[in-house]
């Protein structure tokens, strides 16, 4: 079974067993997480495909960690005018274990 959900403004491929690192969502580690923003559904040969989301469908998955990403550095520079500037950011991330895939009409 797979499904795609929508999850902090981006769209991710899950099927149940899988962990995935999405953005951050306010939860402890250990929680249950639902997401309703389910796209797409294929169950063996069977795809439903949502307008835009499919009804009743939803995905359910634990919260593993809470964590930062590798420091990404960002620096702007003009050529001839002694301007450079440097800077870094780490995004924070949730990592979830995906568990079961339910669809509407079960």
């Amino acid at each position: 079974m797979l499904a795609v959900i929508q999850t902090g403004g981006k769209q991710y491929v899950v099927s149940p067993g899988q962990k995935i690192k999405i953005e951050k969502l306010n939860k402890k580690e250990g929680d249950e997480v639902t997401f309703k923003e389910v796209l797409l559904l294929e169950k063996g040969n069977k795809v439903e495909i949502g307008d835009p989301l499919v009804k009743g469908a939803e995905v359910s998955g634990k919260v593993l960690s809470q964590g930062k990403g590798e420091k990404v550095i960002v620096f702007k520079y003009r050529a001839k005018k002694r301007y450079r500037k440097r800077k870094g950011h780490r995004q924070t991330f949730t990592e979830v274990e995906i568990g079961k895939i339910v669809s509407g009409n079960e």
